[in-house]
């Protein structure tokens, strides 16, 4: 077979082979045309719930739960923590324990239901095992053991467990707004 007297390599791609039919090359595709643009209306911003969480001493699972609340729920809810009887400080393992899951509270501090009185809440989660309210604050009670005195295991366990309400009420919150 005598290649054609347009190919400039008789042995290239196809060898002697002869020619298909259609164009050597092909050319892209225009782009599709893109539709109008419809407007987007603009989602509505959630509002952000205001939390307090309360235990007895302020010093470990209320400083946990707002610790969670503030890492995991920023977007839906402004957390903070007080003590029926606040201690004088924040439990040394609190810290180490949510510290060891990247948590810092080195800010924290804690505070007494006194100081939270002259703040408006929408929720008020009570872990102290006392009745707490706050005017207008929904109540939710918690059975969270208070770790205080115990070794660090129950410190974690506890944590574990305020991790998961937490992660609850922040996917409860964010399916009410």
């Amino acid at each position: 077979m005598v290649p054609d007297a347009d190919d400039k390599n008789p042995a290239g791609v196809r060898g002697a082979r002869h020619r298909l039919r259609g164009p050597s090359r092909i050319e892209p595709a225009p782009p599709p045309k893109a539709a109008p643009r419809k407007p987007v209306a603009a989602m509505p911003l959630a509002v952000k719930k205001r939390v307090l969480f309360v235990c007895i001493g302020n010093s470990c699972r209320s400083q946990m739960a707002e610790a969670f609340a503030r890492a995991y729920g920023a977007d839906i809810m402004e957390a903070q923590s007080a003590g029926v009887s606040p201690a004088t400080y924040i439990a040394p393992l609190t810290r180490q324990t949510l510290g060891e899951r990247n948590l810092n509270i080195d800010a924290h501090f804690p505070k007494g239901m006194d100081l939270m009185r002259q703040q408006s809440f929408d929720v008020l989660v009570n872990m102290s095992g006392v009745p707490v309210g706050l005017p207008g604050a929904r109540v939710i009670d918690w059975t969270v053991p208070d770790p205080i005195g115990q070794p660090e295991a129950s410190y974690r366990n506890v944590a574990t467990q305020i991790e998961g309400l937490v992660m609850r009420l922040i996917l409860e919150l964010r399916t009410l707004n």
